[in-house]
């Protein structure tokens, strides 16, 4: 039986189908590319919408998670190259210039949120020497040029060490935002219920909330690398390995993400929560300021950067795949110096970015947000009924309701900017 028609979990062998240390790595890995600094402003998003809303959409947020990228990952390990990466599936399924078009939006969508963790991690990491060493500013040049050149590093150390890295990271921001979340309880408030709903006005709440859900649970960047490193792993048995690895993913995602979000949300009334979204601050630096907690203020800074130091790795992974996968279709360069001439093109992207600080940088995130919500939920649905190797799952649930989530969250993307 062949990856693309996919394998029951039953079939895989006993050593294989038990869980091991190296499917751990990649669930963390896949965690920490999801949360990114964006998880700051997450429980403001949605909590602004009121408590029903926030509800509905924890509700779908596991679903959409885990079919989501299940379908992108399926897309991946449908190819019949036992080393293709996405942009070699896409070419394969939707031909040359399609699937070229396709690939050059895929790394647009994930290199701009590259740029902006890169200028985020700066700043971060500037502010904690000011403010809590009270320690002068350093050289913006040289500071930013240690901290993109050191995450670059990681990457380029290979596969162990990336994974390793990540579980240093991962472990630390599971830990506090649990803790985080516990915090919070004796502060909680009953929320505020209305007997009466406006259907309208809730159906408009929900619809703009997609995208932030989508976005804050997102981690599309590492799919295709995540999907080529079990094919790797396990050979034939990779495609109910990616899944169950990537169902574990989700329920950590699920569990831990919301657990914050639902805390935050229950500590604050909606009026806080309205003006928190006026003021454009994270839920942390609002949160200091209502409870005047120095333990709130301390924590700040280290989880940011701990999220975007994780989130920085995952999408460069993604970045540097999909920019090699076109680089190779359009130059002559073998593979390794291929990769070295990449790297060494993002790296100064970044540090460049990072060092100007353009605010700029938040309009290319609006631009990223339609082709993600495209890529990750859209696409593979439409190979579903494209491809031959994908047709089993024609007829499932989960290719509808993704389907139709993704039309609705590219729909709210494309709303917001008219």
């Amino acid at each position: 039986m062949s990856l693309s028609q996919g394998i029951p979990l039953s079939n895989i062998s006993a050593d294989q189908s038990r869980w091991n240390r190296h499917d751990t790595s990649w669930m963390l890995s896949l965690f920490g590319t999801a949360v990114g600094a964006g998880i700051l402003f997450l429980p403001i998003n949605i909590g602004a919408g009121g408590f029903w809303p926030l509800v509905i959409m924890a509700l779908l947020a596991g679903p959409m998670t885990f079919f989501a990228h299940r379908g992108l990952a399926r897309f991946v390990l449908s190819s019949s190259q036992s080393n293709a990466d996405f942009t070699n599936v896409v070419e394969e399924h939707f031909g040359v210039s399609t699937g070229r078009i396709i690939s050059v939006l895929y790394f647009l969508s994930i290199f701009p949120i590259l740029l902006i963790y890169g200028v985020g991690l700066t700043n971060t990491v500037d502010s904690f020497i000011v403010n809590q060493l009270g320690m002068s500013s350093p050289s913006r040049i040289v500071l930013s040029g240690i901290l993109v050149l050191g995450m670059i590093s990681v990457m380029m150390a290979g596969e162990k060490i990336m994974l390793k890295v990540f579980e240093i990271i991962v472990y630390p921001l599971a830990f506090i935002l649990a803790g985080l979340s516990l915090y919070l309880v004796p502060s909680w408030r009953l929320p505020e219920m209305s007997n009466t709903f406006d259907i309208g006005q809730l159906s408009t709440t929900l619809w703009l909330a997609i995208p932030v859900t989508v976005f804050a649970f997102s981690h599309a960047a590492a799919i295709s690398s995540f999907a080529g490193a079990q094919r790797r792993h396990y050979g034939d048995k990779a495609l109910p390995k990616t899944e169950q690895i990537l169902k574990r993913t989700s329920v950590m995602l699920i569990s831990f993400v919301l657990f914050f979000v639902f805390s935050c949300v229950l500590s604050l009334s909606s009026e806080q929560l309205l003006e928190a979204k006026m003021q454009n601050v994270s839920v942390l630096s609002y949160l200091a300021n209502v409870h005047d907690s120095q333990f709130i203020v301390a924590l700040g800074p280290l989880i940011a950067f701990i999220a975007i130091s994780s989130s920085f790795l995952g999408h460069f992974l993604g970045a540097r795949e999909s920019l090699n996968g076109l680089l190779q279709k359009q130059t002559r360069f073998s593979d390794k110096n291929m990769d070295r001439l990449g790297i060494i093109f993002m790296f100064f992207c970044i540090w460049g970015a990072a060092v100007l600080n353009p605010s700029i940088l938040g309009m290319m995130e609006v631009f990223s947000g339609p082709i993600i919500a495209m890529i990750l939920f859209v696409m593979p649905m439409v190979a579903v009924y494209k491809i031959e190797a994908l047709k089993r799952y024609r007829r499932h649930f989960s290719t509808y309701f993704i389907l139709g989530m993704g039309l609705l969250a590219v729909s709210a993307i494309v709303f917001n900017l008219v």
